[in-house]
């Protein structure tokens, strides 16, 4: 897939000058580092959507049937 950005002129020449030295191309060093990036930043493969655990029971709790029945049962006091 093909994305256009925009850099800052400073950035460019940082790139430049990593090309030449690693002798790659500027798409490849763009890709390694979204690839660091993702790596670095991705959420751990258990967790999926909006729902982060914010207690110690939740966070021991697998199931997010469970965590819901739980706080629902809250409502019934």
């Amino acid at each position: 897939m093909r994305t256009i950005i925009d850099l800052p002129d400073c950035q460019i020449e940082a790139l430049r000058l990593i090309e030449v030295r690693k002798n790659v191309s500027r798409a490849e060093l763009v890709r390694q580092a979204i690839a660091q990036y993702v790596v670095q930043y991705a959420e751990s493969p258990d967790a999926f959507g909006a729902w982060k655990a914010k207690t110690p029971a939740q966070k021991k709790a697998k199931d997010g049937v469970t965590i819901q029945r739980k706080l629902r049962a809250e409502w019934d006091r």
